[in-house]
C-alpha cells in the first residue's frame, strides 16, 4: 500500500529535502505547497493521504488554521505538523484544530515516515516528551487574564494597533505595551496572532 503525501512549507530547500527522504516504496510525494491557501488548492485536486504542514507559512494563513480549513475537506487528509515551534500552547492549538500529530525537524527522518503511516492509519503521532507535556497543560488550564487585559486582548482581536488600544482605554503605549508582554507570557505565546488564537481557543475572548 502507498501513502501518498502534500509538503506545506515556505521553505522550498526544506521541501526539496523532505521529498528527498520521504519518497520511499510505500510513501509518495504527490505535491509542495508554500503556503496554506496553495495547500488548500492542491489537496482538493489532488486528495493526498497525509498533507505534511509547518506550523509558520509567511504571509497568509498559519499552519493552525490551514490544518482546520483541510480537515474540512471531503475527504479529509490526515494532517501531520513538522516544525521548529514546540510551545505547548502551539502543540496543543494543532492538536485541537485537527492534526493527527506533531513532530519537530530534528527528529530522524525514519520517524516523519512512520507518523505519515500512522497518521494515515488513523493513529496519532506525538513524541512522548511531547505528550507528557501536552496532558499537563490539559490538567493546568491556562492563568486567568486581568480584566484589563481581556479589554486589550479584545481589541487586539479587531486589528486594533497599540495607539488605538491605548486611545481607546486612556492610557498609555508603554502601558499596553506592558499588558502584552504579561499576556504573551500568560498565554505562552509570541505574537500577537497566536495571542488571539490561543485565546479564541481557550474561550478568553
Amino acid at each position: 500500500m502507498t501513502f501518498t503525501v502534500l509538503l506545506v512549507d515556505d521553505h522550498p530547500v526544506v521541501r526539496s529535502g523532505l521529498r528527498a527522504v520521504l519518497d520511499t516504496d510505500d510513501v509518495q510525494v504527490i505535491g509542495e505547497a508554500a503556503t496554506g491557501e496553495e495547500a488548500l488548492a492542491l489537496a482538493a485536486h489532488l486528495h493526498p493521504d497525509v498533507v505534511l504542514c509547518d506550523l509558520r507559512l509567511g504571509a497568509g494563513i498559519d499552519g493552525i488554521r490551514t490544518t482546520v480549513a483541510l480537515r474540512a475537506l471531503d475527504p479529509a487528509p490526515a494532517v501531520l505538523i513538522l516544525t521548529t515551534f514546540d510551545r505547548d500552547a502551539e502543540i496543543r492549538g494543532a492538536i485541537e484544530a485537527g492534526a493527527a500529530g506533531y513532530l519537530l525537524k530534528e527528529v530522524a527522518p525514519e520517524l516523519i515516515l512512520d507518523g505519515i503511516r500512522r497518521a494515515a492509519a488513523g493513529g496519532m503521532v506525538l513524541a512522548p516528551d511531547l505528550a507528557a507535556r501536552l496532558l499537563e497543560g490539559l490538567r493546568s488550564p491556562l492563568p486567568r487574564l486581568t480584566d484589563r487585559e481581556t479589554e486589550v486582548l479584545r481589541l487586539l482581536a479587531t486589528g486594533a494597533a497599540n495607539r488605538e488600544i491605548a486611545r481607546t482605554l486612556f492610557v498609555t503605549e508603554a502601558t499596553v505595551k506592558s499588558h502584552l508582554a504579561h499576556i504573551f507570557t500568560k498565554l505562552d505565546v509570541d505574537s500577537r496572532s497566536r495571542a488571539i488564537h490561543v485565546a479564541r481557543e481557550a474561550g478568553l475572548i
